[in-house]
């Protein structure tokens, strides 16, 4: 538990150093960049080797209802990435739809995983995200909606949303993680 823990902290560190530290940040030039870069990198290996390695109490687990939420949810998180890169509409109507899918994307995962490795790992990203949008809101009150998008990026952020969300199930299931029960 304690890689996880740390990779969560380096996750955290790494993406708010910008936001928390600017005048030490800016110093470092683009140096800053490699070093958050960096961070970020461990975090994330550190994150699942950890969460592999973990072990605690089991409250519950997978059921045929929670799987389908779950993939629902899935694809929605998907979508939001998606929708942030683009511009789409939802990028318009809401100022961090990036961070809001990494927030469905944890609770889906909690949803079917239901042990003390699992509160840890998806509880601790959806803290940072929370964490990340009040820091953000707080730096820069002020903001400025994306232009209008055309309709095929609309359309081209739903396919691509279902691709990558094809390509994410597939994973799982490499991985022995069966994403459709």
């Amino acid at each position: 538990m304690t890689y996880l823990i740390l990779g969560l902290v380096l996750w955290t560190a790494g993406h708010l150093f910008k936001r928390v530290a600017p005048e030490m940040r800016a110093g470092m030039g683009n140096a800053g960049k490699g070093v958050a870069a960096l961070a970020i990198l461990a975090g994330v290996v550190l994150m699942v080797v950890g969460y592999r390695a973990a072990d605690g109490a089991f409250f519950w687990g997978r059921h045929p209802a929670t799987v389908g939420i779950n993939n629902l949810l899935m694809l929605l998180a998907v979508y939001m990435f998606a929708a942030a890169g683009m511009k789409t509409a939802l990028a318009r109507k809401m100022r961090h739809p990036m961070l809001g899918g990494v927030k469905v994307w944890a609770l889906a995962h909690l949803l079917v995983n239901g042990d003390v490795p699992s509160f840890v790992l998806f509880g601790g990203l959806i803290a940072w995200a929370v964490v990340q949008m009040i820091v953000i809101n707080k730096a820069e009150p002020n903001w400025t909606r994306p232009a209008p998008a055309g309709k095929s990026k609309e359309a081209i952020a739903v396919v691509a949303a279902i691709l990558v969300y094809g390509g994410i199930a597939g994973v799982h299931y490499a991985l022995g993680y069966p994403a459709f029960g």
